[in-house]
């Protein structure tokens, strides 16, 4: 079967191993595929959680000639408040956090933003109901569709 909607975003990085060890630590993120593209001699490296089907392709370039900045970032879901907080923590140590933890309530839940070794913005988060929103906008579509055929 193909895939379907929405598969990857791809990030460009400088350094694609300690990208990697970065989305590992604070992403729970591993490699399911990696290759130097012989095309154009890069490292490309697809990473995932294992949740979806889902990657982020990170590709190892010369040059960064931007990053996603924090209103433009990632975000990864966490399964407790303690988990925000201990990445947090590690991440004050390493000099890569960049703001929070914050509890902002439903539907954003507790976040924090972290930096990886590019400059691109990770935010970590807990709470924030991502598939409950998105199983409530399935029912009312699926709603809409069958009112709309009793209504013919």
């Amino acid at each position: 079967m193909s895939d379907l909607g929405f598969t990857h975003i791809a990030l460009g990085v400088s350094d694609i191993d300690r990208s990697l060890s970065f989305y590992a630590k604070y992403a729970a993120m591993q490699v399911v595929h990696r290759r130097t593209d012989k095309a154009k001699h890069v490292d490309v490296a697809w990473i995932s959680d294992l949740t979806r089907p889902f990657v982020i392709v990170l590709i190892q370039v010369a040059e960064l000639k931007c990053t996603l900045a924090p209103a433009s970032h990632l975000g990864v879901a966490c399964q407790t408040r303690e988990e925000i907080d201990r990445l947090c923590d590690e991440a004050r140590l390493e000099g890569v956090l960049i703001d929070g933890p914050h509890d902002w309530g439903f539907p954003v839940g507790y976040w924090a933003f972290f930096r990886d070794p590019d400059g691109h913005t990770l935010e970590v988060s807990y709470g924030q109901e991502i598939n409950f929103t998105i199983e409530q906008a399935i029912n009312k579509a699926n709603e809409n569709v069958t009112i709309g055929k009793f209504r013919r």
